[in-house]
């Protein structure tokens, strides 16, 4: 097994990394399996069985990645007390951004007015948004920032063909964001990332960059709509997704009994079952929010752990495990500790 190749384990600074506050953004426009019916060969009952999922978001003609970032941001500095101005970073994790250059972050950056914040894009695929906890948890604990401002938002749905069955009944648009800070109600115990680039070609946009620029021939044969192999890609998520959750707990010292809640990456409803089951999780314990959501890439950890605090499940005292598994190949974890409230 490949392991976590960056960790950041407890013990390794006294300073600690905190989410302070959540926000996400669902646009209102739908994609449902009934829908899907008119477009391509499938229907309901298949699709339900074999993911879970059964209706989907989808971005307004007039809305592109920043937009639902800056929505999703907005809510979670208000959750977090704090004034954009106040932020020292913005971290947007996306492999949809609004055009390649400049940076979708700069965008959500002056649309926030967050003056005295620097701002990047980061593309790990789906692990895009644990990867950017990843980069916050270490701002924040070398003292680098006080404040970082972390999203994952994605408009798949521009990226997906509506002719290709395997691939259009899985992905829909969103986003999700939290603001990192030394203190808050969820303390970041570890966090590990990894990555094995031998097997990239297992999810890709095959051209509009420059190994294949965008052509009038590239754009005929659909070079630039997601492809990935199913196959390869359930049994690639599973094993890393373990093994990247079997390196915390190992790492922290805590057995799956105490694990209160694991949030993977909403990819599939098989995925997240088989990953809880090697853990050693129970079922029950897997938050599993991909029925509403689709695949949403790297805002589907974030629009999970949000929704799944507004149902008041998450107490004092637990443990959560974020996971995810992405283009790359990449995988990440974080351990949460859920700290009292003052």
């Amino acid at each position: 097994m490949v392991r976590s190749g960056s960790q950041i384990r407890p013990g390794d600074t006294a300073r600690a990394a905190c989410i302070r506050g959540l926000g996400h953004y669902l646009p209102t426009d739908t994609i449902t399996n009934h829908d899907l019916e008119s477009l391509v060969k499938t229907d309901d009952a298949w699709i339900t069985s074999r993911t879970g999922i059964r209706t989907r978001h989808r971005a307004a003609a007039t809305q592109a990645t920043s937009d639902l970032a800056i929505v999703a941001a907005r809510r979670a500095l208000d959750d977090a007390g704090l004034d954009a101005n106040e932020l020292d970073m913005i971290v947007l994790a996306t492999a949809t951004p609004d055009s390649p250059v400049p940076a979708t972050a700069s965008l959500v950056q002056d649309a926030l007015g967050a003056r005295r914040a620097g701002a990047m894009d980061l593309n790990a695929g789906c692990s895009g948004f644990l990867y950017g906890l990843h980069t916050a948890n270490a701002l924040v604990m070398s003292d680098a920032a006080r404040h970082v401002l972390l999203i994952g938002s994605e408009t798949l749905t521009r990226v997906t063909d509506y002719e290709d069955r395997r691939t259009c009944i899985l992905f829909g648009d969103g986003a999700g964001a939290c603001v990192v800070s030394g203190e808050g109600p969820l303390q970041v115990r570890y966090s590990g990332v990894g990555c094995d680039g031998s097997e990239a070609d297992l999810i890709t946009i095959a051209s509009g960059g420059s190994r294949s620029p965008a052509s009038k021939e590239t754009v005929e044969a659909r070079e630039h709509f997601l492809r990935l192999d199913g196959g390869r890609v359930f049994r690639q998520a599973v094993r890393h997704m373990v093994q990247a959750g079997q390196d915390a707990l190992d790492a922290t010292g805590l057995t799956p009994a105490d694990i209160a809640w694991v949030i993977p990456h909403q990819a599939n409803e098989r995925i997240l079952s088989a990953v809880g089951e090697q853990i050693g999780v129970d079922v029950p314990k897997i938050v599993i929010d991909v029925a509403e959501t689709g695949n949403t890439s790297s805002a589907s950890v974030p629009i999970a752990l949000d929704r799944a605090r507004a149902t008041g499940c998450i107490s004092a005292g637990q443990h959560i495990m974020l996971l995810a598994f992405g283009a790359g190949l990449t995988w990440a974890c974080q351990i949460l500790r859920v700290r009292e409230s003052n």
